[in-house]
């Protein structure tokens, strides 16, 4: 009996680790394209506001439509076919970019929207299969290291990107980016056999975690409710990296008068790397704060939260490239914290039965709410950049007594039981 449940918890690591590779190739994809969207779409000819409404809009359909795909995954169990439809639009959209004219932003925005649609298909399905799972090994431990395996794929892509940028020596700025998103196709390809293979060797990942010995129905329980709360502050206040990106090749490549001198530092041939820098830093801080958040539970985002809140000083306040770095890596830090924890939350939170549906529901709101505050921080930026810092500041500070009030709940709803 010993050795079966030894050999079971090891089949369920096996999968968290088989998928993490499947997120690695899929992050080398879209991250990859992440690290130069926002210069890409500025070079194409969209404005600081256009890009912040569509990041936004991007976010808003990724997340909002999560609801209906989870409301539809716990519906018909369709794990698999729900995850597998999603990856497809998510990872070939991002090549497809390649293909826009010289002057194709609102084809390249359309594309963007296409790939954060197949991010919400497969989203909750992802994640619900993940947490059973993750069930067995712990919840944060299990999100944490897919998160660094996500990462690594994530720092691997904007690196790709800046070793076609440096051979690529030929042709216009142009034709250097459409190369760049060419050459993705590679990763997006194998993040799709690599998963037809997963799906092969796992096909009812659900048998991981028990089923309840009662049906037990789908409920807002308060402290759900304040974790959204909390978090829907943070995804407002969170700067989109497509605002900070386009930023940075403005002020640091040569584009703003008196900065020469900082233009060998940060070139526009190694804007990728400042991403993938970020992404190492969110890969060590999604596994520090997913094994912190087994111990501590939701105080660990308070603390990634104080820690990160900052970064938007860093990065806008002052014209000085050790600044960035530092903005960056704590951008990366608030980035891994979330991307654990979000996860790790919900499956404690929500039943088995109602999983989907729970992770619909919390990021709908999540996407909303950084639909909202994109877009209102793209507009601040072109208008007033110390206006746009404040909110960004503050709407994430503002989310740490909902994350301590919902801490406590849960502790008393526990010890209540």
């Amino acid at each position: 009996m010993k050795h079966s449940k030894s050999k079971r918890l090891s089949q369920a690591m096996l999968f968290i680790l088989l998928f993490g590779i499947v997120s690695l190739f899929s992050d080398m994809t879209h991250e990859g394209a992440s690290s130069i969207r926002g210069a890409y779409l500025s070079l194409l000819g969209a404005s600081a506001g256009t890009i912040g409404f569509v990041s936004g809009l991007g976010e808003l359909i990724g997340y909002s439509m999560r609801y209906v795909f989870g409301k539809l995954t716990d519906r018909t169990k369709q794990y698999w076919p729900m995850t597998i439809a999603g990856y497809l639009l998510d990872v070939l959209a991002v090549p497809a970019l390649a293909l826009v004219g010289e002057h194709g932003w609102i084809g390249a925005c359309a594309l963007l929207i296409v790939q954060r649609m197949g991010k919400a298909i497969k989203k909750p399905a992802k994640d619900t299969i993940l947490s059973f799972a993750a069930a067995q090994e712990g919840v944060g431990k299990s999100f944490g290291i897919q998160e660094v395996l996500d990462q690594i794929g994530a720092f691997l892509g904007p690196v790709l990107l800046y070793l076609v940028m440096l051979f690529k020596t030929d042709g216009t700025v142009f034709q250097i980016y459409s190369a760049c998103f060419a050459v993705l196709a590679v990763p997006s390809v194998i993040t799709i056999v690599l998963l037809l293979v997963t799906r092969y060797r796992f096909p009812n990942p659900e048998r991981f975690e028990p089923e309840s010995k009662e049906y037990v129905p789908f409920k807002m329980k308060k402290e759900f409710i304040l974790y959204i709360a909390g978090i829907s502050l943070f995804a407002f206040g969170f700067i989109d990296y497509s605002i900070v990106i386009m930023h940075i090749s403005r002020t640091y490549t040569g584009l703003a008068a008196g900065l020469a001198q900082t233009s060998a530092l940060v070139s526009g041939g190694t804007l990728p790397l400042l991403y993938a820098g970020a992404m190492l830093v969110d890969a060590v801080a999604a596994l520090f704060f997913g094994f912190l958040y087994d111990k501590k539970g939701v105080r660990a985002l308070v603390w990634s939260t104080i820690l990160s809140a900052p970064f938007a000083i860093f990065l806008f306040a002052v014209p000085s490239v050790p600044m960035v770095l530092v903005g960056i890596a704590l951008w990366g830090i608030g980035m891994g914290a979330q991307e654990s924890i979000l996860k790790a939350a919900v499956t404690n939170m929500v039943p088995k039965a109602s999983r989907a549906t729970g992770y619909g529901i919390f990021e709908c709101s999540f996407g909303v709410f950084w639909f909202l505050g994109s877009w209102l921080l793209g507009v601040l930026y072109d208008i007033s950049i110390p206006a746009m810092i404040a909110v960004s500041v503050a709407a994430q500070l503002a989310a740490i007594p909902l994350y301590i009030r919902s801490a406590k709940w849960s502790r008393a709803a526990e010890s209540g039981t």
